[in-house]
């Protein structure tokens, strides 16, 4: 990818990360850099089962990508190639901040893949 590389950020739909992002979209979103993806949740409000893509780090919160940024690129930089997206999931967000979105845009423009960050439930 190059540095202009887009990050899909994968949410579930009606969360309160999905308000947050859509009433003050954070800078990367509104230059369309990040992608928003608004998925259906399941019944407790959670993502359910990728249905494509390697899962190559999970966090808490997306705090975890500010406190773990070395971690981030690495992963991400070190990723065998192949067709398959690159994933980092959150476990729950209320809100996704511009500081943890610039982790992953970062990263990503060292990919060789696509890379998705999926939210899996709203804090």
């Amino acid at each position: 990818m190059t540095s202009d590389a887009a990050v899909i950020v994968q949410l579930p739909r009606g969360s309160a990360v999905a308000g947050y992002l859509s009433t003050g979209p954070p800078p990367s979103v509104a230059a369309g850099r990040v992608v928003l993806e608004h998925v259906a949740p399941g019944a407790d409000g959670r993502l359910g089962p990728l249905e494509a893509g390697e899962v190559v780090l999970s966090v808490l919160s997306p705090e975890g990508l500010t406190r773990d940024q070395q971690q981030v690129r690495d992963v991400i930089r070190w990723a065998a190639t192949g067709a398959e997206p690159l994933v980092i999931t959150v476990e729950a967000a209320e809100e996704l901040r511009e500081d943890e979105l610039a982790v992953v845009l970062d990263a990503a423009t060292r990919a060789h893949r696509s890379v998705i960050l999926r939210v899996m439930a709203g804090a």
